[in-house]
């Protein structure tokens, strides 16, 4: 067999090439005291060495989570305390009113002025906000502030009551926050009360604004309870001589509990044992129309030959007229006679409409629907009522609403303690209302801390939580680090043995490719 000189080089130089990578690769290993350097060195270990690198790197991020969980709920703690200190305070001064005997009406203004300032303390520490400038009582709104001021003694609570969570291990979450409404809001009043609010729709600019209001007669207000109020703003015509006036009704019911008062700005509305005022100009309602169209070429109808039913409705409420009679001879008055007689005038009275020769009106504003009929109605009317039709010209009046419940928020008490203190005369009768009023808030006061702390409660217990969630990561980590050390770290001692085998061998290669090299025919000739 001959052996090309260049066989030999390349054979040289792939052993040569061999032996050095071993070198090289064992100088690399003893270089990052790491023995899998890539997956094609052990493809089982580098397995294994990628998930215990993931495991370290979540127990890393649990590390930082439970960092800012705790710093969220160090600083929801100290700010609950400090709300329990200015609660506690708030409770000395509604003792100190309770003395009615010897304060007066100018002594009753300077502790309101006192109790003002603590409410406004009182919102600037419920709309606390974190390093990240979020608001840390408003839920998952935290750009939201979550409390505002709506005059009148009357805040809204614009967050939600949601809650954030954080991972604090693998198997452990824990809340970073309380939702506002929870904490101060949703807390149980010692007696049955009142939300009072304007609706969202008012037009009145300025906005007219509602007191916080107060119960003056409990033993009334309880026989009412849970119904709701609503104050809707009237047509002036309503009244004589004509000028703004209300109506209250029964929300759910519709019930009429005060009918076309008149309105006067500020002064004092009394219904079902409940005291408000309503402050500024509310706008008047816009009546709503459905105008007729007869044709006057149209041949007479008889409607007791071409009977028919009609459903009207006007805000949720509706009635069934009846045309079952009188020969109309297109006219249009008489058609206005039929639907002012009875059955249907009492069914458009308890809608608040008026009917005449020109159509149907509504002078609450409200928009009225009018579905049914036959031809024949239709051709009375001008109006299209099979197919069904409704006003569009409508605009309410403006309305204010008085909502029943059995919770008191923590700044609605305080609210009502100042301005009942702000509205004391020095009158026996009056100061009997303080003194009800003082006992009520000392209940509410008592309720309100009794909630903060239990909340107070639930964090430190999250907070102890994350301490054993902290102590739980710090041994998870040291296995992982010991197990990982085992599949990927070198043995020093065997590498070196190794590292000078190699060696030997590659100077071995060099030594003996150079005497080889130097083999040659022509020596010889």
């Amino acid at each position: 067999m001959r052996i090309s000189t260049s066989q030999i080089y390349n054979i040289a130089t792939l052993g040569m090439g061999q032996a050095q990578s071993a070198v090289t690769k064992t100088q690399e290993q003893m270089a990052t005291g790491k023995r899998v350097l890539s997956p094609a060195d052990d493809p089982v270990a580098a397995t294994t060495i990628l998930k215990l690198n993931q495991e370290l790197a979540r127990t890393e991020q649990y590390k930082k989570n439970i960092d800012v969980a705790d710093n969220s709920l160090s600083l929801e703690d100290s700010t609950l305390q400090t709300v329990v200190e200015l609660m506690q305070q708030m409770n000395v001064l509604a003792v100190k009113a309770g003395n009615t005997a010897v304060l007066t009406a100018a002594d009753y203004k300077s502790i309101a002025a006192e109790v003002d300032t603590r409410i406004s303390e009182l919102m600037n520490l419920q709309n606390t906000r974190n390093a990240s400038g979020q608001y840390i009582f408003a839920g998952y709104q935290g750009d939201t502030q979550p409390f505002i001021n709506k005059g009148g003694g009357n805040f809204e609570y614009l967050g939600d009551e949601g809650q954030l969570f954080l991972q604090a291990s693998a198997s452990v979450s824990v809340a970073v926050s309380d939702s506002g409404k929870k904490v101060f809001v949703d807390i149980p009043s010692d007696h049955n009360t009142v939300n009072t609010s304007a609706s969202s729709s008012n037009r009145a600019l300025p906005a007219s604004v509602v007191s916080v209001g107060q119960i003056v007669d409990q033993e009334l207000f309880d026989s009412f309870y849970p119904e709701d109020m609503v104050i809707a703003f009237n047509a002036n015509s309503a009244v004589v001589p004509n000028g703004p006036n209300y109506t209250v009704t029964e929300r759910s019911t519709g019930k009429v509990l005060v009918a076309n008062a008149p309105y006067v700005s500020g002064e004092e509305i009394n219904v079902m044992g409940v005291s408000l005022s309503i402050s500024g100009s509310p706008v008047a309602p816009t009546p709503a129309s459905l105008p007729f169209n007869f044709d006057a070429a149209a041949a007479p109808i008889d409607f007791s030959a071409n009977p028919t039913t009609v459903k009207i409705s006007v805000g949720g409420r509706s009635e069934t007229l009846e045309f079952n009679s009188l020969p109309i001879v297109n006219n249009a008055a008489d058609f206005a006679a039929m639907l002012n007689a009875a059955p249907n005038a009492a069914k458009l009275a308890n809608l608040g409409l008026t009917a005449s020769a020109t159509g149907f009106v509504s002078a609450n504003g409200m928009n009225i629907s009018v579905q049914g009929g036959n031809p024949a109605l239709q051709s009375a009317t001008g109006l299209a009522t099979m197919a069904g039709v409704v006003s569009t010209n409508g605009k309410a009046g403006d309305s204010f609403f008085v909502e029943s419940t059995d919770k008191q928020g923590l700044l609605t008490t305080l609210s009502r303690f100042s301005e009942a203190m702000k509205s004391v005369k020095d009158t026996p009768e009056s100061k009997a209302l303080l003194s009800d009023l003082v006992a009520k808030t000392l209940s509410n006061l008592t309720n309100s801390i009794t909630n903060v702390v239990s909340v107070q409660g639930e964090v430190g217990a999250r907070q102890n939580t994350l301490e054993s969630s902290r102590d739980l990561n710090l041994d998870v980590n040291l296995f992982v680090q010991q197990e990982l050390k085992s599949v990927q770290d070198l043995d020093y001692a065997e590498a070196s043995i190794r590292l000078s085998m190699e060696t030997l061998v590659l100077n071995a290669s060099q030594q003996s490719f150079t005497k080889i090299s130097q083999l040659s025919l022509f020596n010889y000739l």
